[in-house]
């Protein structure tokens, strides 16, 4: 009796055996990884960002937990809350300070005392928390960093002032590629009297020194930090615009878009859907670039006299500060230049990283 065999049913498992196939982003994010100095780059990047969000919890002279008469406050949160006026303190907190409350706390007999415990931030001092004892004093075990020459914690002010920069340069940045997109992608998909028109405007905007427009501006506005951003953004659009214009010249007659054409899609489909996707690499180099830069534009503009306002703390109005007590107090200038150094250097290696991963070669390695 013979058997049969259906050699439909063996299967070759080697002819399942598909090849893996790896998005673009997958690509460069794994190319981006290889990159040591990139990776270590975006690591501070990252730390940085958790500096400016947490800056409240960091350094503060709000608690961040206080109990009072068994009832438990959370005054460094709430500080949100009552700076957006969607709340109020207490009646026993309202208008004072919670130091003198705590040391008026501690004179009282143990009986008469309504402050259970309570717990300060690691750095228990605001960035404008005067003390005429410690006027332009070193670095010590209470004041990390030292403190200026009205008593002010440097520590603290550099905590904020990471706020205050990284907000100036993401801002910043986000309105002049928003402009740049929107006109280079009108230049480079559209051409003709379009492309014309824009990019002479573009032309224009190249011809003026930026850093010099973004000083007359500023001077005739008000010391503000939007302000600052709007200009920045307004003045910095002109080389993101003519980077996608060129990318937009590069991708329009490609054959999916030919092909989305003919399936008759309409413009703002194609160009947003379609075409804009693919021209974005370049826009991401661009921004994190743009970032570094934009936090030196602020920096010089707070030395200079024409950025934040002076009671607010950036890295840039501490050395415009420190600038006036020189040669004393060298931890003034020394601590905010470092910042600011460490800050553009390490944006600067995660563009350059991304740069190199999102080199078109990429694919065919």
């Amino acid at each position: 009796m013979s058997v049969k065999t259906d050699n439909s049913a063996i299967r070759n498992p080697q002819s399942e055996i598909k090849p893996r196939r790896s998005s673009y982003f997958a690509l460069v994010a794994r190319q981006f990884r290889r990159n040591r100095l990139a990776m270590a780059g975006f690591g501070t990047v990252v730390a940085l960002v958790l500096v400016a969000l947490g800056a409240d919890f960091i350094a503060n002279d709000r608690p961040l937990a206080i109990s009072c008469e068994g009832k438990l406050y959370l005054p460094a949160a709430q500080g949100y809350l009552v700076d957006l006026g969607l709340s109020r303190w207490p009646a026993e907190f309202r208008n004072k300070k919670f130091k003198k409350l705590v040391e008026m706390d501690e004179r009282r007999p143990a009986e008469e005392r309504c402050i259970d415990w309570v717990l300060f931030p690691p750095i228990p001092f605001s960035p404008n928390d005067y003390d005429l004892d410690y006027v332009i004093t070193p670095p010590s075990w209470q004041h990390w960093l030292g403190t200026d020459d009205t008593g002010r914690d440097l520590t603290s002010r550099l905590v904020h002032g990471t706020r205050i920069s990284l907000s100036i340069g993401v801002v910043a940045v986000s309105i002049y590629i928003t402009i740049g997109v929107i006109l280079g992608s009108l230049a480079g998909f559209f051409g003709g009297w379009v492309d014309i028109l824009i990019s002479r405007l573009i032309e224009l905007m190249i011809c003026f020194p930026v850093f010099f427009l973004i000083i007359a501006i500023v001077a005739y506005l008000p010391q503000s930090i939007y302000n600052i951003m709007i200009v920045i953004g307004v003045t910095g659009w002109a080389g993101v615009a003519r980077l996608v214009r060129g990318e937009f010249l590069r991708v329009r007659n490609i054959d999916y878009v030919s092909a989305a054409r003919a399936l008759g899609l309409r413009t703002p489909r194609i160009i947003f859907r379609h075409v804009l996707p693919n021209a974005l690499a370049p826009v991401f180099v661009s921004a994190t670039f743009g970032v570094a830069v934009a936090i030196l534009v602020e920096s010089s503009l707070s030395f200079l006299g024409f950025g934040v306002p002076p009671n607010v703390a950036s890295w840039g109005s501490i050395l415009a500060k420190a600038r006036e007590l020189l040669p004393a107090g060298w931890w003034i200038t020394t601590f905010p230049g470092l910042a600011i150094f460490v800050t553009v250097t390490v944006l600067n290696l995660v563009g350059e990283g991304l740069r190199d991963a999102m080199d078109p070669r990429l694919a065919r390695r």
